[in-house]
């Protein structure tokens, strides 16, 4: 079949129609002959479906040619040799070369499934960009973009391993792009792609990733960075040869056979360490170092002793990632010494299978399938935050707030603390006891009320150390804390958290609005809200294409959220039942619209403060239960609930009358309610503590306390939020207050008053 379609060049740039010359041709063909040189590791068969994938984009990318001047099919199979360096497989080879196809030739899914079969075709569907869907800003289309290629990654990593090599072979070819795109490709690059790279343990595709980009993004600094590095590298010379024949010398003694090799700290990494801790170049001591590769992994620690009778140790910079891996898979004991003239030189000792773990990471999976115990290497590399990408997503269908939480998890480094049985967990740097819990299973998550670190009860926000162990206490009716989300650090607790949030507003806003379309229907009426049942579907259908809602829950939830006001569409319905032989009863309706409340309905909502997400008490006036109250149904916040004498709310029904609802409480209030007191007092010794005794000794909790900064003055206000039963518990509370020595007045405040 011909995929032969109008020229696109692809990347940014703009359309070509010019036929390669028959030398480019040749070039690109030899191209390939250097890739199958790589597949030797493949079957015959596997070969010939690599070299069909090959043909088929050979001819679609056909005319297009790249900002060098190349044919543009070079870029395929420089992707391909990548992804054939870390031993994939043919399909991913296949998915390499055709990973353009479908968004810059016009060719379809439906043709790839056809040609190369389903799963080479997914794998190219998602590393396919989203350019032809309209989103309203180019970071809502990035953010799509990327949720779609993880998720594409989540189902099989060859996904992004594919991507990692199309982004480098791009950013190695950056110089023949347009200078002024280099900035938000290479700033991309930083920010995405090389964190991706080492969270799955890539390397040495990070370390390149992260130095082209700061090639690109700071030219100049990179530029003085490599010259300085030079002149060092020219001055040390001597002493970095002298190191290494003095180790080779004790490995040799000691009988041991070693690979050594010479190691050189990134420019980024050198540039970022200089920039973090305000160095200058002659203060970063750790631009050298050695690789020592051994046989096993005893022998990895047999080496560090030979290290350490060889040269000083320098205390507190041995670590040992033998025992407890990274979070990337990455294996290695590292220690720093002293070596000649004073000079810190750092060691890295592992095995040769470590040292291919260290490099590709989640590749490693492909390179060493033979080893019986591949199974436990992939689910190390990663495969756990893999999974977490399709939970977050099954709880967060935002693009935006995926990513958002996604970019929590691609963190550099990670603390690692015990369960009480022992078990490692890896957490990202700055994780709390909540973010332990979510990372055991989110059921552990959301019942959690306390903790316990190394036996010591602690509260839920404690950042956690390495070492540490973690003891989560649990109970079956606890739900999670929307202020947990000020402190939780990992992408999978901030998602659980808010989907139960989410889940939970929803429903309750659902309440709401059943009982205020009732309300509604009845002073039109009618005794209760129709049965959405077969007999009244149709109605409810009519009712839904009026109102615009996909089904009756998502109408109810728009009423409890005030996007809908009740009275119309209870006058809607009402007029479809009419319609339908349903006559309203006269004198309910007459009862319930003429012995109502002069400003609202009567029959309200009844509230006994079990409300959460559904019903907000207003910060003006804090309302308690005894006072008379008014219910206004903001639009898209629920119902807020003022006290009936409130400025802000006279002004909201002045403004806004039809919003308003009766309201009213509940005989037995099941906790308490906060409300703002202001007490001035004399600026005498310990007239806080006195304050805060007397509220204590009333039962009156002081959930936030605020004072003036008046030193020089002889009277000081004190404001405390308290939370009370009712009015009855506040008056006895101001009673107190006033009869308290140093005390001068105690009022209560409320926006637009006074006080009383």
């Amino acid at each position: 079949m011909s995929a032969v379609l109008p020229s696109r060049t692809g990347k940014g740039s703009r359309p070509t129609p010019v036929l390669p010359s028959p030398a480019a041709a040749n070039a690109a063909a030899a191209s390939f002959a250097a890739l199958t040189a790589r597949l030797d590791y493949l079957e015959p068969g596997d070969v010939e479906q690599v070299r069909q994938a090959y043909r088929f984009a050979d001819e679609a990318h056909l005319g297009q040619i790249r900002a060098s001047g190349e044919p543009y099919i070079t870029h395929p199979i420089a992707v391909a040799a990548q992804c054939a360096e870390w031993k994939l497989d043919a399909q991913a080879l296949m998915a390499a070369l055709l990973h353009d196809a479908i968004e810059d030739c016009g060719v379809t899914k439906p043709d790839l499934i056809e040609r190369f079969g389903a799963p080479v075709a997914e794998l190219v569907d998602g590393l396919t960009k989203l350019d032809k869907l309209q989103f309203n800003t180019r970071e809502e289309s990035q953010a799509e973009s990327f949720r779609k290629m993880l998720l594409a990654m989540a189902r099989d990593v060859r996904v992004i391993l594919i991507k990692l090599a199309d982004r480098t072979h791009n950013m190695r070819t950056l110089d023949d792009v347009p200078r002024e795109k280099w900035g938000r490709t290479s700033r991309e690059t930083l920010d995405i792609y090389a964190p991706i790279a080492h969270r799955l343990g890539l390397n040495q595709t990070y370390r390149e990733l992260q130095e082209l980009a700061f090639r690109h993004l700071r030219p100049w600094r990179h530029k003085v960075l490599d010259k300085a590095v030079a002149r060092a590298r020219s001055r040390r010379r001597d002493l970095i040869q002298k190191v290494q024949r003095e180790v080779e010398q004790a490995f040799e003694s000691a009988g041991m056979k070693v690979r050594i090799a010479g190691r050189e700290k990134t420019l980024y990494s050198i540039y970022t360490k200089m920039d973090e801790k305000h160095l200058s170049f002659a203060q970063v001591t750790d631009i050298y170092g050695f690789r020592v590769v051994v046989p096993s992994v005893t022998d990895c620690y047999t080496a560090l002793g030979i290290l350490h009778q060889t040269y000083k140790p320098v205390p507190g910079r041995f670590k040992d990632h033998i025992a407890i891996p990274k979070v990337n898979g990455y294996q290695s004991l590292h220690t720093t010494l002293v070596g000649p003239s004073g000079v810190n030189v750092e060691f890295q000792m592992r095995t040769e299978a470590m040292h291919v773990v260290a490099e590709s990471g989640v590749a490693a999976h492909w390179l060493y399938k033979a080893n019986p115990t591949d199974a436990d290497t992939a689910e190390r590399l990663g495969t756990k935050w893999l999974q977490s990408l399709l939970d977050i997503q099954h709880e967060t269908r935002d693009a935006a707030e995926f990513w958002d939480h996604v970019k929590i998890d691609l963190f550099p480094d990670a603390v690692y603390v015990f369960t009480p049985k022992s078990q490692i967990l890896a957490l990202p740097r700055g994780a709390t006891v909540v973010d332990f819990a979510y990372a055991i299973h989110s059921n552990v998550g959301d019942r959690t009320v306390a903790a316990k670190i190394n036996g010591v009860q602690v509260p839920l926000r404690t950042e956690l150390k390495n070492g540490d162990v973690v003891e989560v206490v649990t109970a079956a009716v606890s739900t999670p804390n929307p202020a947990w989300l000020g402190f939780v650090r990992t992408g999978r607790a901030r998602s659980k958290i808010r989907h139960h949030l989410k889940s939970l507003a929803q429903a309750e806003s659902q309440e709401l609005g059943e009982k205020l379309l009732a309300q509604a229907l009845r002073a039109e009426g009618i005794e209760r809200s129709p049965a959405d049942d077969e007999e009244h579907h149709a109605m409810w259908e009519r009712l839904l294409r009026f109102t615009g809602n996909k089904s009756r829950a998502e109408l109810l939830t728009d009423l409890g959220l005030g996007k809908r006001i009740a009275g119309i569409v209870a006058k809607r319905l009402m007029t479809l039942m009419t319609e339908r032989g349903e006559r309203p009863d006269a004198l309910l309706m007459t009862r319930e619209r003429y012995t109502a409340h002069e400003n609202v309905s009567q029959g309200g909502v009844v509230l006994d403060g079990s409300e959460n997400a559904s019903v907000q008490f207003a910060a003006c006036c804090r309302p308690v239960p005894g006072d008379a109250i008014v219910g206004y149904l903001g639009r898209g916040e629920g119902l807020v609930v003022h006290m009936e004498d409130c400025a802000v709310a006279r002004r909201l029904q002045h403004k806004d009358s039809e919003r308003f609802i009766g309201v009213e409480w509940a005989d037995e209030p099941v906790r308490p309610f906060e409300t703002m007191v202001m007490v001035t007092v004399a600026n005498t010794k310990g007239v806080l503590a006195r304050v805060a005794s007397a509220l204590a000794g009333v039962e009156a909790d002081i959930t936030h306390v605020d004072m003036d900064d008046d030193r020089g003055q002889d009277a000081t206000d004190l404001r405390f939020l308290i939370a009370v039963r009712d009015r009855a518990h506040l008056e006895a509370v101001m009673r107190t207050l006033k009869r308290t020595p140093s005390v001068m007045r105690a009022q209560r405040l409320r926006a637009g008053h006074s006080g009383s």
